[in-house]
């Protein structure tokens, strides 16, 4: 689900750049804005698809809006004007919105705190793999399919995607598992559903709670969501440099690379990103730290922005910097782990805790690239540099504080958690 969410959001920029501005005559910052109302509707989303996850079975709510977002994309192939494109985008963010912090919570749900950097790692990636192929699909499609039937390659790329995405969401009702308590999973013997079930409660209990009032009671009077959240508000600008395709806009507006070039070329920001997650997911379930990803992350996006700052550096140096800064995607994996381990015992609260960190970080992204990264900024994206090392250095700042007050909370949980489950055990023992 998540390598066609992303193989979509990817598929916009690339679009773009590969003939949609010309042929629906945009101006001006009319792609940013595509941007930020998909933003907007994914901000609305998130919450709702998160609480409706306790609700409704996620093997029927996930693919359900993946359906959605699926038909949706098939109607980005047909439109004639960009006002089309803010309409569907808006409803596309609404259904999109649905995986990202609903499978952290998922991951959460099914995995101790030392096995989520690698599976939250694994998941993230996918969504990275998605705008790689992007990329590569882009390309193919423009050489192949550009002008077949009538259409130009952009609308190929979106009919496409819609063909990729829809049997995914029929394999997803036929074989999601749902949460360990719930599973029905025909592939799962009652055995290993017990076992799913236990094993975490061997870590932290949990206690089991209806929707109600109190919900927003624990959570506003709680350090948890206002600290998640302020963190990857912050976190997410970082990765500006690839949500932005910022790299395939300067290529554009330089001059002297084909539309294959400027298509496959950003593929290597995608592919640090890739690399930078998986090791360093792995690392935080090794060391059980997870601050130093996210330091490493800030150091290489300062790093790249400098080296574009100063523009009478070397093209070479420039592909390098825009490369090296596809690190700052590592930071997705490790801080949503971070967060399920802080909320795990409470299955509500960490859902609403997922959803708001995503959900604030998009409310930044809805006018952070109108302000920083415009269309009309290309090449030099100047003010977004200066932004990027502001940014990067302040976020430094906020982990190395936050990380001593989760640290001793978690310690803190595990250890009560663990003395209640054993507690409980004894009890069960000697009735």
């Amino acid at each position: 689900m998540y390598f066609t969410n992303y193989l979509d959001r990817s598929n916009i920029s690339n679009a773009y750049v590969s003939g949609m501005k010309e042929e629906l005559k945009m101006v001006g910052t009319e792609f940013n804005k595509i941007n930020t109302i998909f933003t907007c509707g994914y901000i609305v989303g998130m919450i709702p698809n998160n609480l409706m996850l306790q609700v409704v079975p996620p093997r029927i709510w996930f693919p359900s809006m993946q359906v959605v977002w699926g038909v949706l994309t098939f109607g980005t192939s047909a439109v004639h004007s960009v006002r089309q494109i803010y309409i569907i985008r808006f409803f596309q963010g609404m259904a999109e919105s649905s995986t990202f912090v609903g499978t952290h919570y998922i991951l959460g749900s099914w995995y101790r705190p030392e096995e989520l950097g690698k599976r939250s790692g694994i998941f993230t990636s996918s969504g990275l793999i998605g705008t790689l192929f992007s990329g590569i699909l882009q390309a193919a499609v423009y050489q192949h399919l550009n002008g077949h039937a009538g259409r130009s390659g952009w609308r190929w790329l979106f009919i496409i995607d819609g063909v990729i995405t829809l049997p995914i969401a029929l394999y997803g009702f036929l074989m999601f598992p749902d949460l360990p308590a719930t599973t029905k999973a025909f592939y799962l013997t009652t055995e290993e559903r017990g076992l799913a079930y236990e094993r975490l409660e061997n870590d932290v209990q949990v206690k089991r709670r209806s929707l109600s009032w109190d919900l927003a009671r624990r959570v506003l009077t709680r350090w948890r969501w206002y600290g998640c959240s302020l963190l990857f508000a912050i976190s997410g600008e970082t990765e500006s440099f690839g949500s932005n395709n910022l790299m395939g806009q300067w290529l554009k507006a330089i001059g002297g690379y084909s539309v294959e070039q400027i298509d496959f070329y950003p593929s290597g920001v995608t592919a640090v990103a890739i690399a930078s997650t998986l090791i360093c997911a792995t690392w935080t379930d090794y060391t059980t730290k997870r601050w130093p990803v996210l330091v490493y992350m800030c150091a290489a996006t300062i790093t790249a922005a400098i080296c574009i700052l100063v523009w009478s550096s070397p093209t070479g140096l420039k592909f390098f910097a825009y490369y090296i800064a596809g690190a700052s995607f590592a930071g997705q994996a490790t801080t949503f782990a971070w967060a399920n381990q802080i909320c795990a015992d409470d299955d509500q609260e960490r859902g609403i805790v997922l959803a708001s960190m995503n959900m604030w970080n998009n409310v930044i992204n809805a006018w952070w690239p109108l302000l920083f990264y415009r269309a009309t900024d290309a090449p030099r994206f100047k003010k977004g540099m200066i932004a990027m090392i502001c940014w990067g250095r302040r976020r430094t700042d906020k982990e190395q504080d936050y990380s001593q007050l989760y640290s001793g909370n978690i310690r803190k949980k595990s250890a009560d958690g663990r003395k209640n489950c054993s507690a409980d055990k004894a009890a069960r023992r000697r009735g």
